[in-house]
């Protein structure tokens, strides 16, 4: 088995990486400015606590891939897809992201507050203590996510389908919710939160 590539502490700047391959490589502490990862492809690499400034990943590909701790500002990931990737604890800040396909992975404490996440399909995706504060999640898929601990405060549900997302310790008082879906136990912590006091009988 072939021992991963280790880069640590480079700053990369206006280059053009379209169409690379950058499979199990190691980045630790870099930072990418004004770099083009239009059409890459990603696997099993890793982008631990990395920095991305006015970069481009349309259209690229990450499959089985780790970005702990990155801070993405002003980056465009329009078209961009991520398989069983792992967003730990990154930052997106004025970023592009529609259209994006998520398929699992865990997106745990991410912070996109205010983000455009409209129409987004994030079905069962791992989103705990995540920083959806502000969002635009109009019509958006969060079926069977994990939004345990997550903020939602002031984000825009309208739409939104939640039925079966794990919603312990997330406070939907402040969230703007206009024929958004849920489930029973949505339903009842939603009740709960507007001072209701619900009773479920039995039988």
């Amino acid at each position: 088995m072939t021992e991963a590539i280790e880069k640590t502490d480079i700053h990369y700047r206006d280059e053009d990486w379209y169409g690379d391959d950058l499979d199990d490589v190691r980045f630790v502490e870099c930072t990418f400015s004004d770099i083009d990862f239009s059409e890459t492809t990603t696997s099993g690499a890793t982008f631990d606590q990395c920095t991305f400034h006015n970069c481009r990943f349309n259209a690229s590909t990450h499959r089985n891939t780790a970005f702990v701790a990155c801070d993405f500002r002003r980056t465009n990931f329009f078209d961009a897809t991520f398989e069983g990737c792992k967003m730990i604890g990154s930052v997106f800040d004025d970023c592009t992201l529609r259209p994006v396909r998520i398929f699992g992975g865990q997106w745990r404490s991410v912070t996109m507050r205010g983000a455009k996440l409209g129409k987004l399909d994030l079905a069962d995706l791992d989103l705990r203590e995540a920083d959806l504060s502000m969002a635009d999640l109009t019509s958006s898929v969060l079926r069977g996510a994990n939004l345990e601990g997550a903020n939602l405060r002031e984000a825009n549900l309208s739409g939104t389908d939640l039925r079966s997302a794990s919603l312990d310790r997330v406070d939907l008082a402040s969230a703007r919710l206009h024929r958004t879906k849920l489930d029973l136990g949505g339903a009842i912590l939603l009740a709960e939160l507007h001072g209701a006091e619900v009773e479920v009988s039995q039988g």
